[in-house]
Formats: structure tokens, C-alpha cells, sequence
């Protein structure tokens, strides 16, 4: 049987993208201080967890909510069962925004919206390709489930208990990441470093804040110090004035009696490669690491700007290891926060690491690098790298479908993000970005082009069918 996914597609286009647009304007970002039992991890992601299941219900499918932490559509049965997992949850929006990011608008074919792109847009394309096959009652011999949570961009607390409760399917992939596939990711951990509260010096540092989630690059930081008088206020404002000229940010200074408060703002990008971005944060560390600072304030300034400041590889922190089919590690100081008089001040490190090194060895090398007065947490139950081979049938049934829609020759890919994937001992994560695609996930401005939406959904279609014909 030939079947024309393009054509398929192009008639469900009008209902695709009202579909998406309802979800996309749900802000669906974790709230963990609107909490509460009926809303694990705040109102939007539940929210935007009933609407996708309440649209497969829509079509006639089979679907459960666990808990609205995750849930997921059925459809098939069968001995073996394909995992499609795409997750609701967006990250933070930031700053810089030229529309409001959850009133979804479609300008020069592109559609903007926070999640359009990071993954309520790949998740719908998925979808769309699922109730094709449905809708066209093509027989099937797998079953499949198509798995939704509320919380990848945090802790991944929606597939902890999704699994506790819930079968783990045989094999499936992930709509989160990039064509032609990915099969390889990076062990993934947060590390914070601990500060004391203790201050002094010539200069005092009363606050400092950089940074919404680990998995960020912080595009902008602010920071309050105070000086021993008035003299040294016009001194330092024009240092700054300076600094910012000079650097590859924009930025402002305040002055209130003695008490100067900075501003800074780089770019923001996703963790996964924190060259892509500005981090405000450490600039401003390094600004500030001109002056005097003393204890536990000085410590903070100095190891920001000294061992972490555009250093995204771990060489002054004593971590830096590549594998050849893996490639680098990669270190993004995702939140910066220090409050004079406060016993939680920290910097959250977001490591990425290949195979070929530790994580017992990650926290060693750190150690010894920061001094033994700093304390580390490291949250043990992060990911360890995550590998499928490149001759595993999956992967050559997903690299097949994708040339030929798009006659483009395909090749296995690692990275440095984490995607449900790699929940699966034969997991992968498969687009929804083409490699002409512009990458603007946890940036202002999100988008996703239209035309790469659609072309998406022909692919996930097919590669669907495929796997469980």
C-alpha cells in the first residue's frame, strides 16, 4: 500500500495548527510555589497536560493521566510497544521578547510562541502522525503509547512516576531534539557549589542574581554592592561604562548613596551548548572581581570569574574529557545567587559528559579545584550517557524515512541535551529541527518555521507506521 503522508497531512494542516496554538497558549511553565497535589508541579503543566490528552480523547483514542504529573494516548495493540515521548512543559520566558510568548502568532512563516519549537510543536507533528495511521485504519501489528509529561525541563519527576506505575515500552523515541536522529546523549548532573554568608572588604557584595534554571544559559544578571564612600562611586560607574563597551553585552549602573546596583544582559541559549549564548552572569563576576571583595562574597566573585567565566569545556575546573564518538564536555553556570546575611548562596553547574569519565570523578576534580572550603551537592540521579548503535533497527528504520522525504543522507548524531529518549534502553530522540532550522529553543522569540512543522509530521507519520506495521 502507498500512501501519500504529504497529502494526509496537508488536509489536517488548518485543525494541526489549532491544535497546537490552544496548547501553546497555555503557560505551562513549572511553578513550584503554586504547587499542590492536584497540580504537582504548578497549574500550567497540568493544564497543558489535560489539554493534549483531552484532544486525544477527542479522536478516539485511549488515554490516562497519572497523577497530572504525565499520561499518555493508546492506540494498537500487540506483544511489543513503541514509546513516542514528548513532554508540555516550557522553560521560563525571559526577556527580549518582541510578541507575547504564549499568544501564538504566525509571522513570515514562522510560528512564535514559548514551546513552539521546545516541544509542544514536534509533540503535536507527532501526534498529527499518530492519528493519521488511526484515521486511516492502516493495520498494525505493535501497540503504541504516546507518552506526555509536565516536567523535562526540571527534574524529570513526570517519567519517574509514569514509570513506577506504567509499563516501559520495548523502543520509541522522542520529537525533542533533531534530524536526521539522534542516538547518542551526554551524561547529564547539576553540581552546586555552597557559599557562606560572611562579607567584608573593601567593597561588600549585598546581592547577586543570575540565572532561572541550570539547564539556561543566564542572558541577564544584577548585582548590589557598596562602597566605603561616595568618591569611589563615579570611579567604578565609569569602569563599567566601559566594561560593557567592550564586552559582548549591554548593561547599567544606579547609584544610591553608596550603593551601586549593575545590570547586565548577554544571550540566553539551551545548556546543551553554552557557547551559543552570553552568560550575563559571569561577565558581571568578572566585572566585579576588580574590586575587593572578602569571605565568602569573595569567594563567589572570584570563582565565577576566574574558573567558570567562558570556560564551557572544564579546563580550570579540572573536568575537560572528550570522546571521540560522544565528543566534549560541556559546564554551564546556570544560576548565580548570593545574599548578604543569606546561608544559601550558590552556583549551579550544569554538566554534560561523555563516556570515558565519571561522575565520581566530575565531583573530585571540582573539589580539588574550588578548595575544600566550598561544599558541593551533586544530585546523584542525573543521567549517565545514553547510546543506541547506529546498526540497531530502529535507528535505520528512522535514518530511512527521513531520506527519503527529504533526500538528504542521514547520519547517527550525540549531543549534549537530555530528551525522554533516553529513557529507553533502545531509545532516540528524532527531530523535530532540520539541520537548515534555526535553533531558538530557550530564547526569546521562540519559533518554529511552519513548513518544517508540516514536513515533520509527513516524517513522523511514516517513520510511525513503519515501526509497528
Amino acid at each position: 500500500m502507498t500512501i501519500d503522508w504529504q497529502k494526509e497531512v496537508e488536509a489536517r494542516k488548518e485543525d494541526l495548527l489549532k491544535d497546537l496554538f490552544e496548547l501553546l497558549r497555555v503557560p505551562s511553565v513549572r511553578e513550584d510555589d503554586k504547587a499542590t497535589p492536584d497540580a504537582p508541579v504548578g497549574p500550567g503543566p497540568r493544564d497543558a497536560l489535560l489539554k493534549f490528552l483531552e484532544i486525544g480523547e477527542r479522536d478516539g483514542f485511549i488515554t490516562k493521566n497519572i497523577d497530572n504529573l504525565a499520561g499518555h494516548i493508546e492506540f494498537g495493540a500487540g506483544d511489543e510497544t513503541l514509546g513516542i515521548f514528548g513532554h508540555v512543559d516550557v522553560v521560563p520566558v525571559g526577556e527580549g521578547w518582541d510578541t507575547d510568548p504564549f499568544t501564538p502568532v504566525i509571522k513570515d512563516g514562522r510560528l512564535y510562541a514559548r514551546g513552539s519549537s521546545d516541544d509542544k510543536g514536534p509533540s503535536v507533528a507527532a501526534y498529527y502522525g499518530l492519528k493519521i495511521i488511526k484515521e486511516l485504519h492502516l493495520p498494525t501489528s505493535k501497540r503504541v503509547r504516546f507518552i506526555i509529561g509536565t516536567d523535562e525541563e526540571s527534574g524529570w519527576s513526570c517519567m519517574d512516576r509514569y514509570l513506577e506505575v506504567e509499563e516501559k515500552p520495548d523502543f520509541g523515541f522522542s520529537p525533542d531534539a533533531e534530524f536526521p536522529i539522534i542516538n547518542g546523549e551526554k551524561g547529564m548532573t547539576n553540581i552546586t557549589l555552597q557559599f557562606g554568608q560572611d562579607n567584608g572588604g573593601e567593597v561588600e557584595l549585598l546581592h547577586f542574581a543570575s540565572g532561572q534554571r541550570p539547564n539556561m544559559v543566564p542572558e541577564s544578571a544584577t548585582a548590589t554592592i557598596k562602597v566605603e564612600n561616595e568618591a569611589a562611586i563615579e570611579e567604578i560607574t565609569t569602569a563599567f561604562v566601559t566594561f560593557t563597551k567592550t564586552n559582548p553585552i549591554t548593561g547599567t549602573v544606579e547609584a544610591n548613596g553608596t550603593e551601586l546596583t549593575f545590570v547586565v544582559k548577554g544571550k540566553a541559549a539551551h545548556a546543551q551548548e553554552p557557547k551559543g549564548g552570553v552568560n550575563g552572569g559571569t561577565f558581571l563576576a568578572v566585572f566585579l572581581n576588580n574590586y575587593n571583595f572578602d569571605n565568602a562574597a569573595g569567594k563567589f566573585v572570584q570563582i565565577i570569574a576566574e574558573d567558570l567565566h567562558e570556560d564551557s569545556r572544564g579546563n580550570k575546573l579540572g573536568i575537560q574529557h572528550v570522546d571521540e564518538v560522544m565528543g566534549e564536555l560541556t559546564v554551564n553556570p546556570g544560576i548565580l545567587s548570593f545574599d548578604a546575611g543569606k546561608a544559601d548562596n550558590q552556583v549551579v553547574l550544569n554538566i554534560r559528559y561523555p563516556k570515558g569519565i565519571t561522575l565520581a570523578e566530575i565531583e573530585k576534580n571540582i573539589q580539588t579545584a574550588v578548595g575544600s572550603a566550598i561544599a558541593l551537592t551533586v544530585e546523584h540521579h542525573g543521567h549517565t550517557p545514553h547510546y543506541v548503535p547506529g546498526d540497531d533497527p530502529l535507528v535505520q528504520t528512522l535514518l530511512s524515512v527521513y531520506e527519503e522525504h527529504t533526500g538528504q543522507k542521514g547520519a547517527e548524531k550525540v549531543i549534549g541535551g537530555g530528551t525522554f529518549g533516553r529513557l529507553l534502553e533502545r531509545g532516540v530522540a528524532y527531530g523535530a529541527m532540520f539541520p537548515h532550522s534555526v535553533d531558538t529553543m530557550h530564547q526569546a522569540n521562540e519559533f518554529m518555521a511552519v513548513d518544517d512543522l508540516l514536513q515533520s509530521a509527513i516524517i513522523y507519520a511514516d517513520a510511525i507506521y513503519r515501526l509497528i506495521k
